[in-house]
């Protein structure tokens, strides 16, 4: 069989990406990425054969068969819907939409092409996740009530290196991310575990700006917030997005059932242990287990040293085994799934800012759902046309950092030139 053809859009992520379709017999064939020396290093990396580009509707008319989009977080919807007006796959990169009407947009113009989508959410295929769902699956856990996802990813503020590398200049979206936003790698495996879709969702978030001697560009002085959301099989997920308080970055997984429960230990990786009541477990298991998982895959070793605990190798796979046969990602990789797991995220906020109140989780399948939010732009970034944001990102609305904060952060970024 002929080798796949991929376009990368995005360098600094998308590069990371392609690392892994090239070590699965993919051609990367082509580059979009604007900013020059970022550009240059990656093209370092790829076949002599591969073209750079500037301009995305330039990018797209190169012979290719999909295209990773590693740009903006913010920013995917549009690009992908230009894909799939040109027949091509797409492999997009969290979120998948950033309003409620770019997720119709997006549905919509899916519908009408032969694109296969797929949500570039990695986290699921980690191994202590791809145990738990095999306890699911196996029954022995019983009917699922509860599960949490838990994402912890904070950074030093003094760390200027970093600062430039992601979050370079002051209307960047990493400073208006509200954090119910980014979702898929606590809802994600989740659903993917247990197999169940939100239909409802409350949140609530902690505020806890830093100090004003701390340098930061970020308009969002909430550390955390939850996110509790009622499901399609009567089970209740407690999802973080991305959170930032202390102890070190960590992600940590747990799914209960009537029968039995099984989670991750913080700081165990990828240890995992699995709870069953004495009176009732099953024969020839213990109360509780601590173990280590076996990975049991004809890619063990490449696997083993690929990022985010394997998902970066893993996560493509599914989109190259999806191509080549024909066939649309299943739950929760799918468009559907995808543009629910960016509903949880952009209503979630908007409960943090009704102060709790639910909202109901439209199903993009239905087009009486789409027609609710086609008009719904409501969003805490930037646009791309510089317009400002029309929403606030922090549960205290008034809330900004000082011109200082600000100047110490350019200042900071500067000296690493």
């Amino acid at each position: 069989m002929k080798k796949i053809k991929i376009g990368v859009f995005g360098a600094r992520r998308g590069m990371d990406i392609a690392t892994y379709f090239m070590m699965q017999d993919c051609e990367v064939v082509a580059l979009c990425e604007r900013r020059k020396d970022v550009a240059q290093n990656a093209m370092k990396k790829l076949p002599s054969t591969a073209v750079l580009y500037e301009d995305f509707d330039e990018f797209i008319k190169h012979d290719m068969d999909a295209v990773i989009l590693g740009n903006n977080c913010n920013e995917h919807a549009p690009y992908a819907i230009k894909c799939f007006e040109r027949g091509i796959h797409v492999y997009s990169e969290c979120l998948s939409n950033s309003t409620m009407a770019e997720g119709v947009e997006l549905i919509r113009a899916f519908e009408k092409s032969k694109s296969i989508y797929m949500i570039a959410e990695n986290y699921p295929q980690m191994l202590f996740n791809r145990e738990m769902k095999k306890l699911v699956e196996g029954g022995t856990l019983g009917k699922i009530l509860y599960a949490e996802g838990e994402y912890n990813h904070p950074g030093d503020p003094f760390n200027f290196k970093s600062k430039k590398s992601v979050n370079y200049f002051p209307k960047h979206w990493r400073n208006f991310l509200p954090r119910t936003y980014y979702i898929t790698h606590s809802l994600g495996p989740v659903m993917w575990i247990t197999g169940a879709t939100p239909k409802r969702v409350t949140a609530m978030a902690a505020f806890a700006p830093p100090a004003d001697d701390v340098p930061t560009m970020s308009y969002n002085g909430d550390r955390v917030a939850v996110l509790m959301t009622q499901n399609d099989d009567g089970s209740i997920f407690r999802v973080v997005g991305h959170s930032s308080f202390g102890g070190g970055m960590h992600n940590s997984y747990r799914v209960c059932g009537t029968e039995g429960q099984i989670e991750n230990i913080r700081g165990m990786d990828p240890k995992v242990m699995l709870r069953y009541n004495e009176w009732n477990k099953p024969e020839g298991a213990e109360t509780s287990k601590l173990y280590t998982p076996e990975w049991n895959d004809k890619d063990e070793e490449l696997i083993k040293k690929s990022g985010h605990g394997g998902g970066d190798y893993l996560t493509p796979r599914m989109f190259i085994e999806c191509i080549k046969e024909g066939k649309q990602p299943e739950h929760p990789f799918d468009i559907h799934s995808a543009v629910t797991m960016s509903s949880v995220a952009i209503l979630g906020h908007r409960s943090v800012l009704d102060g709790g109140t639910p909202y109901d989780i439209p199903d993009f399948h239905l087009e009486e759902e789409r027609v609710k939010y086609e008009n719904d732009r409501l969003s805490p970034f930037y646009g791309a046309d510089g317009s400002a944001p029309t929403i606030p990102c922090c549960s205290h609305t008034d809330y900004k950092p000082t011109e200082k904060q600000i100047q110490q952060c350019l200042d900071g970024m500067a000296k690493e030139d």
